[in-house]
């Protein structure tokens, strides 16, 4: 009764603040326990996308799990880079039917090879056998900062530092000196059999052949060097001291050291550096990046559990992207601390896993933290050129689906590790983050640059076919019919030809924007010769043109097209309609047998395509209740075991918290047709609703309410000028305020005319 009547009161105060939302999460929105995890990943996660920590409990010890985002063994994949190494060989061995050499040349060596892999840091334990019961665990979102008390009055305070590779930790009420142990990762002693090795269970550590690296101890400070392969190491330090009477303050800090990489700062200069500043010097300067982070956008829904799983999603968007850091990978700063190599070896899964972590930072209004991943892609471009030359024996660009930190293939299932759409997909996120931005630069010299050449590699990989369309050789979609020879397809399948029309069609709109006429209308030419999408005549996609949609499986590949790239639209009229409907309706009819979370979180943002508020929020609702661990960590199979899904095992991975938030901002905002729709896929029931400074397309930051069933207010700021149209929410308005706007109304639209900053608020007066 009393979280109820907090909740009506905190949701009857955001009534009466018009515009000016908190922008700041809410104690209700925290994660908290009444003890400590038993478990790594149901474990408190801080992190600042390049180090991070899992507070939790082992063995009676309170365990901090580090990790650093750059820990990898690069050794290449052995076996992978033979003569065979090369697509026109798998084509041979399709056409005549003998798959098996494919199979075990580069598939065998991902499951049965310990590395390339990322690779667990290491942790720090303290004795907890004096203070009694844990009295409470808390996360804060809002800062960052968890808390732990004792029933015998001790308390901790920990966070890791928003922008430096360095974690605190503070004991207060402390009867005795907190003194850590650094417990070093097993990478040495006899192997564990499990019965299984494979790509999900990971390997033992101790197969990586490494000598046992050694720790240091002096007073206050002990530091561990780990040696990994071809001349890498890494290294952890912790340093503590007594800051007043019965407290303990301390640092830890890890570094990555490669051979042909700079200088880094070692481990324990940095743990040096961060006590001379002091801990509330540290913490004030950590609160300030995260207060910064969390005005960037809110959303208020009247449903408890998604509006604090959106705001558990923003906080690990926070703590796993930041610019200068790595992307995010399989699990990011939070790899499984289980004496094994973590699953699927920790690395990036361009097949659907790297895109979905970053679609909540563009209409969340995020763009900087996703500047990670596209720096990342630019990083390792030469080494795309060369896999490009290598495998498919042409110029342009292709990425492989799965990699190592530097971008280097890794194998495994080659419809989708070896795909030639890979940077299709990834032209996606360019192309978004132009379109969200309008930063011309962005455009010139990244955007345009990347699409182009991706254009370039498709031109050359693709052939004519007898019936005069453009097509691939061969073609897959990801994981249908797994790793089999069936799982290719002489036709283009639907999955493949949405990423290609998506490159070309990407390619002519950034040619003309950039002034190059000419170039538009070659890529406008090659579009039109690729094919229609294999539709059903009752007007469903199918996975391929000899390929009805006829399974449940997790990945949502053959609708693409509809979501995310939006070539398929709700806008475009009946017979769009007809194909998004007919597509959702019989993927409901097959079921979620074979789903992932993941799938669900996908599914609630191309039912907010279709405009099917209450279908996105079952979707929503059933991936936080069924596929979140307790710390809202997303681990892929129903842990409900109520027949959500016949994966019922927990491999964490985070893609599919991401494509949470996702599909919560596609409930509140669209913007992908050509004009702002506010809330245009909210429940029937969800009468009063906010969000602040969602971005739309065009560099436009959106905030409205709705209440009593009715859009009241709606204010856009036109961050880089420019003109849009927003789909009137109300039958009539008024403008309250406008500066270097202009408006007309046009049909159910509002013409909007702006200057760079220019804002204006529109206040419903039917």
């Amino acid at each position: 009764m009393k979280i109820h009547h907090c909740f009506l009161m905190v949701w009857l105060w955001f009534l009466t603040c018009g515009l000016t939302l908190c922008a700041q999460p809410e104690t209700r929105h925290n994660l908290h326990f009444d003890s400590l995890a038993k478990v790594w990943d149901e474990a408190i996660p801080l992190g600042n996308a390049t180090i991070g920590a899992l507070i939790w409990q082992k063995d009676g010890r309170l365990r901090f799990s580090l990790d650093r985002a750059d820990i990898w063994d690069m050794r290449p994949m052995a076996g992978l880079h033979r003569p065979e190494f090369r697509y026109k060989w798998v084509q041979e061995q399709v056409r005549k039917k003998d798959y098996k050499p494919v199979q075990q040349y580069f598939d065998v060596p991902y499951d049965k090879e310990p590395a390339p892999s990322k690779i667990p840091a290491g942790a720090l334990e303290f004795s907890i056998q004096e203070t009694g019961s844990v009295k409470s665990v808390t996360l804060s979102l809002a800062d960052a900062v968890s808390t732990i008390e004792w029933t015998n009055g001790q308390k901790l305070t920990t966070f890791v530092h928003a922008t430096k590779p360095v974690g605190w930790f503070r004991f207060e009420n402390v009867r005795e000196e907190m003194v850590p142990e650094l417990v070093a990762p097993k990478y040495q002693g006899a192997v564990q059999d499990t019965g299984e090795v494979n790509s999900v269970v990971g390997d033992d550590l101790a197969r990586l052949g490494y000598k046992q690296g050694s720790i240091q101890r002096s007073k206050n400070r002990i530091t561990y060097l780990q040696e990994g392969w071809g001349g890498f190491y890494y290294e952890i330090a912790v340093q503590w001291q007594m800051a007043g009477k019965n407290r303990v303050e301390g640092v830890w800090s890890i570094s990555s050291h490669f051979p042909d990489a700079g200088m880094q700062p070692a481990a324990a200069i940095v743990c040096r550096s961060a006590l001379d500043e002091g801990f509330a010097g540290a913490l004030s300067s950590h609160q300030l990046w995260w207060d910064g982070f969390w005005k960037k956008s809110a959303i208020h829904v009247p449903d408890p559990l998604l509006e604090k799983q959106w705001y558990l999603e923003q906080y690990k968007f926070g703590a796993a992207a930041r610019r200068g850091a790595p992307p995010i990978s399989l699990q990011a700063v939070w790899t499984a601390d289980n004496g094994r190599i973590p699953p699927w070896k920790g690395d990036f899964h361009h097949d659907l896993n790297t895109q979905l972590s970053y679609w909540p930072a563009y209409s969340g209004n995020h763009l900087e933290e996703a500047l990670s991943y596209t720096d990342h892609l630019d990083r390792n471009k030469e080494n795309y050129r060369r896999y490009t030359k290598r495998y498919f024996g042409v110029d342009g660009l292709a990425v492989p689906g799965v990699t190592t930190l530097n971008g280097t293939e890794m194998g495994g299932w080659i419809q989708y590790s070896l795909s030639p759409t890979v940077s299709a997909w990834l032209a996606h996120h360019y192309y978004l983050q132009w379109r969200y931005s309008m930063d011309r630069r962005f455009l010139e010299n990244k955007a345009y640059p990347w699409i182009k050449e991706v254009c370039r590699f498709l031109e050359n990989i693709t052939v004519m076919n007898a019936a005069g369309k453009r097509q691939l050789p061969i073609s897959s979609s990801p994981e249908i019919r797994n790793n089999s020879l069936e799982a290719w397809f002489s036709e283009t399948t639907n999955y493949d030809l949405a990423l290609m029309k998506f490159a070309f069609r990407a390619g002519a709109e950034l040619a003309l924007e950039t002034g190059k006429k000419q170039q538009a209308e070659h890529y406008q030419r090659i579009l039109q010769e690729f094919p229609e999408y294999a539709v059903t005549g009752n007007n469903e996609l199918m996975f391929a043109p000899t390929l009805p949609y006829n399974e449940s499986h997790r990945h949502f590949s053959h609708l693409m097209a509809i979501h995310p790239l939006g070539l398929i639209k709700w806008e475009d009229g009946a017979q769009a309609q007809a194909i998004i409907t007919n597509t959702i309706q019989l993927l409901d009819k097959t079921g979620p047998d074979w789903w992932c979370g993941y799938s669900y979180a996908w599914l609630a943002s191309i039912k907010a395509r279709a405009k099917d508020g209450n279908g996105a929020r079952s979707a929503l609702t059933t991936f936080a209740k069924a596929f979140c661990l307790p710390n809202s960590f997303h681990v892929n199979g129903d842990q409900t075991r109520s027949g959500l899904s016949k994966f019922t095992y927990r491999p964490f991975t985070l893609e599919g918290n991401f494509a949470f938030a996702a599909g919560m901002q596609e409930m509140m905002l669209q913007s992908y047709a050509g004009f702002i729709e506010i809330m245009p896929a909210v429940p029937s029931d969800w009468k009063d609703a906010a969000f602040e400074n969602l971005r739309a397309e065009g560099a436009f930051l959106i905030s409205a309410r709705k209440v009593n069933g009715q859009v009241t207010e709606v204010k856009i700021i036109a961050e880089n000028g420019g003109n849009t149209k927003l789909k009137l929410p109300f039958k009539e308005y008024k403008i309250s305020s406008a500066k270097n706007i202009t408006a007309a109304s046009d049909d159910g639209f509002i013409e909007l005319k702006c200057q760079k900053g220019g804002s204006i608020t529109f206040v419903n007066s039917y």
